[in-house]
């Protein structure tokens, strides 16, 4: 089985070519550059592996949460190049591809969300298949669920910025953080292949993206709020 993966959701951009197990991934900090360079990256990873797009079974991508911008070009593309090759696509969380990163059997996934926030995840891997203690959402880090068990790892951006907040919230249970962790595409590609193995392809159509957020900037007057209260 040959798997395309893509995945922009954060400043980094990721491409990665899943086929039967072994990966080819191609990663670059990009900043806001995506656009510019997400089809050049996605044509240099068929290139390499000597693979044309009529040849691949399926198109995963990181279907957020994440930047906004980001998440609706790797599902953009993803459905563009899905309808034009009649491939099934799947979308794979943002949080999911943290925690399967990691080598880790529990994994609090947290990615800085800005305006004080984090998109939150807990997951824990059973016969091979990773199941979500704690399904993905929006909170702030001092409110993120409790967990049970004190075998904890802290993976992404969340740990970054608001490190002593889940620090504290999750005291005695972490056993460690990642928080340089960012959502890449080879592990979109295997969390993709595996859906695509389970029969759980999608039509391009039916590719979304994951907010969380349904406003992603405030007004001025929903700034100033909190300070003049």
């Amino acid at each position: 089985m040959r798997v395309l993966a893509l995945e922009t959701s954060t400043e980094y951009c990721s491409v990665a070519l899943w086929q039967d197990g072994v990966v080819v991934e191609h990663c670059e900090l990009v900043g806001q550059k995506h656009s510019e360079l997400l089809m050049a990256m996605l044509d240099d990873v068929l290139k390499q592996a000597g693979v044309k797009l009529t040849q691949l079974d399926g198109i995963a991508f990181g279907m957020g949460p994440g930047s906004f911008t980001g998440v609706r070009i790797a599902c953009g593309v993803a459905q563009g190049l899905a309808f034009g090759a009649d491939l099934p696509v799947a979308g794979v969380c943002t949080l999911e591809a943290l925690a399967d990163a990691s080598g880790r059997p529990r994994v609090i996934a947290a990615l800085d969300a800005r305006m004080g926030e984090i998109y939150h995840a807990a997951y824990e891997k059973c016969d091979g298949a990773w199941i979500a203690v704690s399904e993905p959402h929006l909170c702030k880090p001092v409110d993120a669920p409790p967990l049970p068990g004190n075998d904890w790892f802290g993976a992404g951006s969340g740990f970054a910025v608001h490190g002593t907040a889940l620090s504290g919230r999750y005291a005695g249970q972490l056993q460690g953080a990642d928080d340089a962790a960012v959502p890449q595409a080879a592990a979109i590609a295997a969390l993709g292949a595996a859906q695509f193995i389970q029969g759980r392809g999608a039509d391009a159509a039916e590719a979304l993206p994951l907010y969380l957020r349904d406003k992603v900037a405030l007004k001025t007057s929903e700034r100033e709020a909190p300070r003049s209260s």
